[in-house]
C-alpha cells in the first residue's frame, strides 16, 4: 500500500513566487547601494570644490632672504712627523741647602743646666678686707687672729695720723677745711708706696700724703703663702677747732 502525499507539503507548488520575492529583494538591495555610494560621490565632489574656491584668494607675495651658505668645515691637519730626539737632555740637580732635621736635631739640644729660667714675679695687688693673712703693725705680733690683727691695724694707723696730724698754717689762716681720701699700697716689702689723694684743697692733700708716707715698716701681707702688696684707703677729716 502506497503512502498518500500530502497536498499542501508539494515543495514546488509556490516556487515562482519565492523566486519572485528574491528577485525583488536582490535587486532593492542592489539599488540602494547604488544610491548610497553615489551619493558619497556627490558629496566629496563638493567638499574639493569648496576648498578649490577658497585656494583662489590673493596671497601675498612674499621675498625670499637668502642666507649666506655656512663656511667650509676646517681642513684637516697636515700629517704632523714625529722627531725623536737624538741628543740627550742633561737633568740640572739642585741640592737642598737646608740640615736635615737629624741634624737640626742635634745641634739643638741644650742641657737643662745651660738655660737659665728667670722668674717673674707677679705684681698682685689683693684689698685689705680680703687679705688672707693681714698685714701686721708694730705692736700687733702677739694677736693670734686675723680679726684681731685687722683691728689693731686700724688702731695704730688712727693713731699714727693723730700723732703726726698738722693742720697746714696757709689753709687755716683761709679757713680751708675737707676730708682728704687716701688709697695706698702695703707692698710685698711692707713700704707705704703708690699713694692717691682726692680732696678740696691742694694744701690738704700735701698734709694727708706726709702723715700716710712716714707710716712704718710693717709685716706684708700674705696669700696663699707669699707676701703680696695690699691696698688700704682711710680718709683724714681736716676741722678747725672752735675757740
Amino acid at each position: 500500500m502506497k503512502p498518500k502525499k500530502n497536498p499542501n507539503a508539494e515543495i514546488g507548488r509556490n516556487s515562482s513566487l519565492y523566486f519572485m520575492i528574491g528577485l525583488t529583494s536582490v535587486l532593492f538591495m542592489t539599488w540602494q547601494s547604488f544610491e548610497v555610494k553615489f551619493y558619497e560621490e556627490e558629496s566629496k565632489v563638493s567638499e574639493v570644490v569648496q576648498v578649490t574656491d577658497e585656494l583662489k584668494e590673493d596671497v601675498p607675495i612674499t621675498e625670499m632672504i637668502r642666507t649666506a651658505p655656512p663656511p667650509p668645515p676646517p681642513s684637516a691637519p697636515d700629517v704632523i712627523e714625529i722627531v725623536e730626539d737624538v741628543d740627550d737632555v742633561e737633568e740640572t740637580v739642585i741640592e737642598s741647602t737646608e740640615s736635615s732635621q737629624e741634624t737640626f736635631i742635634e745641634d739643638a739640644v741644650v742641657s737643662i743646666e745651660d738655660v737659665n729660667v728667670a722668674e717673674v714675679e707677679e705684681d698682685v695687688v689683693v684689698p685689705f678686707a680680703v687679705i688672707e693673712y693681714v698685714p701686721v703693725f708694730p705692736g700687733c705680733e702677739d694677736l693670734q687672729t686675723q680679726a684681731e690683727r685687722k683691728e689693731c691695724f686700724n688702731e695704730k694707723v688712727q693713731e699714727h695720723i693723730k700723732k703726726n696730724f698738722k693742720y697746714p698754717a696757709s689753709a687755716l689762716e683761709m679757713g680751708i677745711t675737707g676730708r682728704v681720701y687716701l688709697q695706698f699700697v702695703i707692698d710685698s716689702k711692707g713700704h707705704v708706696s703708690n699713694i692717691q689723694k682726692r680732696g678740696p684743697d691742694k694744701l690738704l692733700e700735701k698734709e694727708a700724703v706726709r702723715i700716710i708716707a712716714s707710716l712704718p715698716k710693717v709685716k706684708p701681707g700674705e696669700q696663699r703663702g707669699k707676701p703680696v702688696s695690699v691696698k688700704y684707703s682711710i680718709p683724714i677729716n681736716f676741722v678747725m677747732a672752735n675757740n
